[in-house]
């Protein structure tokens, strides 16, 4: 009965010749994925035992998210991009109204003063995750609709603005102001990549660095922050606390590391060592060769994501292609602060890095993420992402071809 119901719709997941996946995309999220598992239970180790009496706690409730990811990206997997492509609108309506939602009290949750979250039983939904990925969704057919209008008027450049500046006020009064600055970022990527013209482009990245000028200044803390990762040693006990514990981890971990589980800084030191600054834990007890190979595959990962948006629009797949750009700068901007966070050169902000950090909502939207990728780079190669094709077994009787 399930297949009957899918047969219309060939999938990588299902084909004449079995599963036809890009798979260095793969292997490099999955092991990600493995990394990520194992950095969890190794910096988490000593905050579970003191608050929940196992030292594996986090680790579990990790791998229950790793599984739903991986659901989540078998998912995407067998939906037709096309799909996407005419639900654009209803999940730009979605994420307004679950960034309406996350502000409501009673429903949103608060964590360490931002409501951020949508609080469930066990687990908790972070909106602004899913919010950034039906952005880029919804944005990359807009870039398919109005491609003329974007490419030579500024009324087609400033339309995105106005679905992307409620939004990004809705993320500031969570606040999360790094989950606005990768949305913005990935959106003005996007636009820049549809054609905007240089002379608009930078008009926009102008305004855009006034305006983070402004939210800095309009809130002393994030005024504080800027002042004091320039020098966090300066208030080393106070303000610069966890950026000096994470710089020491860095310190410790020299070229090849303590030892895996053996970190000292994750024993109540480094605050947040398995969420935001597992990265510190990964230098510390890998090494700068460790780091440095966890660098290199995020790098392999990203650059991977790009090649399959320029692969869709060799194919005329624009829309794919738009929405790969979107997906890997998401990543992309993530990948950069976080680390840029972690080793002192940008202003402590709390953001997951993609595939690593302990998050459910983050993890099971990297690997939706995936599946989306994985789905687009099949398209392109086949030629079979159109609803007006007619399939039938001769469509996959040739061996698949990763070797672009």
């Amino acid at each position: 009965m399930i297949f009957g119901v899918i047969k219309p719709y060939p999938s990588p997941l299902i084909t004449g010749r079995g599963i036809d996946l890009d798979f260095p995309l793969l292997a490099g999220c999955l092991a990600l994925l493995g990394l990520g598992l194992v950095m969890i239970t190794s910096a988490s180790s000593e905050v579970a035992a003191a608050q929940s009496g196992t030292p594996l706690y986090h680790m579990f409730r990790h791998l229950v998210y790793v599984l739903l990811g991986l659901g989540a990206g078998v998912v995407t997997i067998m939906v037709p991009i096309a799909t996407w492509q005419r639900m654009g609108f209803l999940m730009l309506v979605g994420a307004f109204g679950l960034l309406v939602l996350v502000l409501v009290p009673g429903i949103g949750r608060e964590v360490n003063g931002s409501m951020r979250w949508i609080g469930f039983s066990f687990f908790n939904v972070q909106p602004s995750e899913i919010a950034k990925v039906f952005v880029v969704i919804y944005l990359a057919g807009y870039l398919v609709r109005r491609q003329t209008e974007v490419r030579e008027s500024w009324m087609g450049f400033f339309k995105p603005f106005i679905v992307l500046l409620p939004m990004a006020g809705l993320l500031l009064m969570e606040p999360d102001f790094g989950a606005t600055v990768v949305m913005m970022g990935a959106a003005a990527a996007m636009l820049f990549l549809g054609g905007v013209g240089l002379f608009r482009f930078s008009l926009m990245v102008v305004l855009a660095v006034g305006a983070v000028f402004v939210l800095v200044q309009a809130q002393p803390y994030r005024m504080a922050r800027l002042i004091t990762f320039t020098d966090p040693w300066s208030d080393q006990f106070g303000s610069g606390y966890q950026l000096t514990q994470a710089l020491i981890a860095f310190g410790r971990g020299e070229w090849f590391g303590v030892g895996l589980g053996n970190s000292v800084q994750k024993q109540f030191y480094l605050p947040e060592a398995h969420t935001d600054f597992v990265f510190s834990v990964l230098a510390e007890e890998l090494g700068v060769v460790g780091s440095l190979a966890t660098v290199a595959l995020f790098l392999f990962v990203t650059v991977r994501s790009l090649y399959i948006g320029l692969w869709a629009e060799k194919a005329k797949q624009f829309f794919a292609a738009y929405m790969a750009f979107g997906l890997a700068f998401l990543w992309i901007g993530q990948f950069l602060i976080n680390i840029g966070v972690n080793v002192g050169l940008l202003p402590t902000k709390g953001l997951t890095l993609p595939f690593l950090s302990y998050g459910g909502s983050s993890l099971v939207i990297c690997c939706a993420c995936v599946g989306l990728l994985l789905r687009i780079e099949w398209e392109s190669r086949t030629h079979l992402g159109s609803e007006e094709h007619e399939f039938d077994e001769s469509d996959f009787a040739e061996e698949p071809n990763h070797g672009r």
